[in-house]
């Protein structure tokens, strides 16, 4: 690019200097002139078309004129005054009227000389009138770079007070262009160029803010979404090659007695074919030589957890000790009470560690696990506090993964010198596309079947108005020995919500299953520990029928005899969260049930919510709809989404560009690893300055 560089400061640019360089930077987080020309408008409106006079209508539609100003005069108000502007153009006669800034418009303004003028019309008493009219010369207007197609782009409150309106925004992008003489640097090789038959990148930039039609911002617009979606991938798999070369894992090199003892004579059930595929898959990682770093998904009750447990027998067999951390202690303790069950007979050591372990009990877990005699240890966020040191740790399994954060994570890889394996696990169904995104650099293994056996959960909606026979369908449950859980959004009620709250609803279960004949357990976030724990395990034995609780039940609470599942205020709750809460039900042979229940005032999205839930059991397909209703940056959480700080692309809209964007990423890396060859030499320099400012490292897990 000649004598200019993108990476100068804002402030430079013709147009703008320092006051609104500050207000740049803080309203829209634009530095430099790269992120100036990486600022995309979000919309465009049509200026091909010119109106006459004599055809306007009283509608609010934006028109746009060519006419002259024939007078100008200033009407005084109760407040102030108007500046009032005639304005024809030979079939007819409007006003052009300001309410602001008058004394400097008033000596701005021509007499007799053609404009161009474009805004929205009032029309009162007669005659047609444009406030703040956007304005220009009808010469300069033939000049500019302006297009047909005029950009919009995004502001702020702030912006549009201070006077830094959309037309200014587009003239100081305007000035960039002349600066530059329209020469930017081509960050995409001749190959894919013509492969895909994009345009130049200079033609896409200069399209994309100034488009000349309807077919070459199009052609813009998939330009540059692929080019985004190109380096996102590019980061992303180059990342996975080079732990694969570089990063070197223990190689687990045989299967021995702990896993096939366990496999043979304590298995509760076969392996669903699924499973044996992941495990295979696991199996393989393991004996690389390389770290493995993969993702297990699979749906609620789908059998993540014999599958997490066989993958620590193999690290037990080949000398080393095992971890698994959940996110709470419910979900931590009930891993560990399943984990002693299955292992009963077999000579393992396995102990449990969260916030509420006594420090007598704590010191013993340390000590063990530093003299190599504990085996495997379950926890929550305190396996990772620097206290807690392995002999040598060879697998770190994570559940719920989206509920620790990047910086947690990590911090389970610096439990030894080399990093264990990793796997992370979650139940939350992840959509493809949004996989290909966030979590590219990792392999990923999906449980995509259910145990057999299993039978599908009815799912009903229910309003309100039908409590009375709902209260009756769970007698009836509950006679036949069955156990029910009723979740509520909220511990206490909000005034500006009309929510049943926990403890209303509490107390009206109480009232409608009365005791001695009911008893009922009740769990919310705020209990202690140890009373929490105390209802839990009343739930567990059978000794209550009926469990009210928040959604700290949403995880991993494993209780087959539970047949119902009642949501209350369902409309409060994201899909994947009700799709977890119903699978807390389901897990016994028994037909299950999950009643959503819902005042009748709804919104749209939560009636698609609702009837999503009637209509499916699949993860995959309840995600793809909370993809489309909530987008990724919402469905990751923060921890994630600081991937998808995306310009142009948006993963829901641009599947087949993301596709596209990430074979053609892995055939780059494939041949050419390291960029080296000419003909990616433009792509080797974008994604070097890319990785740069990128914060993708330290985004994905």
């Amino acid at each position: 690019m000649p004598n200019y560089n993108l990476n100068t400061a804002i402030a430079y640019l013709k147009g703008v200097g320092p006051n609104r360089a500050t207000l740049l930077k803080s309203e829209l987080g634009i530095h430099t002139l790269g992120d100036l020309i990486n600022f995309f408008p979000n919309r465009y409106i049509d200026r091909t078309q010119f109106f006459k006079i004599n055809q306007l209508q009283n509608n609010t539609s934006e028109v746009q004129i060519i006419g002259k100003i024939t007078t100008i005069k200033t009407v005084q108000q109760k407040r102030g005054s108007r500046l009032v502007a005639t304005f024809t153009d030979g079939t007819g006669t409007m006003e052009l009227v300001w309410f602001r800034g008058a004394k400097w418009i008033k000596a701005a303004l021509k007499i007799n000389t053609p404009y161009v003028i474009f805004g929205k019309t009032n029309f009162f008493s007669g005659l047609f009138s444009m406030p703040h009219p956007e304005m220009e010369l009808l010469e300069d207007y033939k000049k500019s770079l302006r297009s047909a197609m005029q950009p919009i782009y995004p502001s702020t409150e702030k912006l549009t007070n201070k006077g830094i309106s959309n037309k200014i925004v587009s003239k100081i992008i305007q000035n960039l262009f002349e600066e530059v003489q329209g020469d930017f640097t081509e960050t995409l090789s001749v190959l894919i160029i013509n492969e895909l038959n994009l345009i130049s990148k200079t033609a896409a930039l200069l399209n994309i803010h100034f488009p000349q039609n309807q077919e070459l911002l199009t052609k813009a617009q998939i330009r540059l979404k692929f080019e985004e979606l190109f380096f996102i991938q590019l980061q992303l798999i180059r990342k996975k090659l080079v732990r694969k070369s570089k990063i070197k894992g223990f190689n687990f090199e045989k299967v021995g007695d702990n896993f096939n003892n366990f496999y043979n004579k304590k298995l509760p059930f076969d392996l669903t074919n699924a499973q044996k595929r992941v495990l295979k898959e696991i199996r393989k990682d393991l004996g690389s030589n390389a770290q493995m770093n993969r993702l297990l998904q699979g749906d609620v009750g789908s059998g993540k957890t014999i599958v997490a447990l066989l993958t620590m027998l193999i690290a037990l067999d080949n000398g080393f000790q095992a971890a698994l951390m959940a996110p709470t202690e419910i979900l931590a303790t009930q891993h560990y009470n399943s984990l002693v069950e299955l292992l009963d007979g077999l000579n393992i050591s396995i102990k449990l560690l969260t916030g509420s372990t006594k420090i007598k009990e704590r010191r013993i877990i340390h000590d063990q696990l530093e003299n190599g005699e504990l085996n495997i240890l379950i926890g929550t966020h305190a396996l990772i506090e620097d206290k807690v040191k392995f002999k040598n740790l060879g697998i770190a399994i994570i559940d719920e993964q989206h509920r620790f954060g990047v910086a947690q994570r990590s911090k389970m890889w610096q439990k030894n010198q080399l990093p264990p394996h990793v796997l992370v696990m979650t139940a939350t169904p992840i959509p493809r596309t949004l996989a290909m995104s966030v979590y590219g650099d990792l392999d990923i293994s999906v449980i995509d079947e259910l145990p057999p056996g299993r039978k599908e959960v009815k799912t009903a909606h229910r309003y309100d108005a039908n409590r009375l026979s709902v209260f009756k369908f769970l007698k009836e449950e509950i006679a036949k020995g069955r156990q029910v859980y009723v979740v509520y959004p909220l511990i206490n009620e909000s005034e500006a919500m009309d929510y049943k709250d926990l403890m209303d609803g509490y107390e009206s279960i109480a009232r409608e299953f009365p005791l001695p004949n009911y008893q009922i357990s009740i769990v919310h976030g705020k209990m202690k520990p140890a009373d929490k724990e105390y209802e839990m395990q009343r739930f567990i034995k059978g000794e209550t029928q009926i469990m009210v609780a928040t959604t700290v039940i949403e995880v991993g609470v494993n209780i087959p005899n539970a047949s119902v599942m009642v949501i209350e205020s369902a409309e409060r709750f994201g899909l994947s969260q009700l799709h977890q809460l119903r699978g807390r039900v389901g897990r016994g042979a028994e037909q299950s049930y999950c009643i959503l229940m819902t005042s009748f005032k709804l919104s749209a999205d939560a009636k698609i919510r609702l009837n999503t839930m009637v209509d499916t059991s699949d993860g995959f397909k309840i995600a793809e709809v909370d993809l489309k209703l909530r987008g990724p940056g919402n469905l990751m959480g923060t921890q994630q989404s600081g991937v998808l700080n995306l310009r142009i692309a948006d993963i829901v809209k641009d599947t087949q560009i993301l596709k596209k964007a990430r074979a053609i990423a892995i055939d780059v890396l494939t041949k050419d690893p390291l960029l080296k060859s000419p003909e990616n030499h433009f792509i080797r320099i974008a994604y070097q300055e890319i990785s740069k400012k990128s914060t993708i490292w330290s985004n994905i897990s």
